[in-house]
């Protein structure tokens, strides 16, 4: 019994020895989502009408690569001020149809590569999403 007990020990040591192996590999080109978080939440469209106007936006940033998810989590904080002066410089009518939503988003995309650039010498992110956008 104990012949047959060391002799599977032995049989599934390669296989344990591969799957490790296995698992030290990064795909270089494997796409993943940076979340920013906690969400945005501000005011916009400042006025001087009595109404206020508040935002809450979710957004995740697509990057490619462990490399490019390190570099956008090492500048987050910059990243953030940047979307946060974005969303506060719109309007009422920038915040209030799809196509002006669309705008904003590719705008901030557009914002969150230059930051990116500055900082790393690439842009980094591949597109910007809205998981949550609401606007009131």
């Amino acid at each position: 019994m104990k012949a047959w007990i060391l002799m599977l020990m032995a049989l599934s040591t390669p296989v344990v020895a591969l799957a490790e192996e296995g698992g030290e590999k990064e795909d270089p080109n494997k796409v993943s989502y940076v979340a920013l978080t906690p969400p945005f939440v501000g005011n916009y469209a400042l006025d001087g009408s009595p109404k206020l106007h508040v935002y809450k936006a979710d957004v995740a940033l697509r990057v490619t690569g462990a490399e490019a998810q390190k570099l956008v989590k090492q500048n987050e904080p910059l990243i953030r001020n940047q979307l946060v002066a974005l969303f506060t410089q719109q309007t009422v009518d920038s915040m209030g149809n799809v196509d002006a939503k669309e705008k904003l988003r590719q705008e901030a995309l557009k914002q969150t590569q230059q930051v990116l650039t500055q900082e790393t010498g690439k842009p980094v992110v591949d597109d910007l999403l809205f998981n949550n956008f609401i606007a009131q």
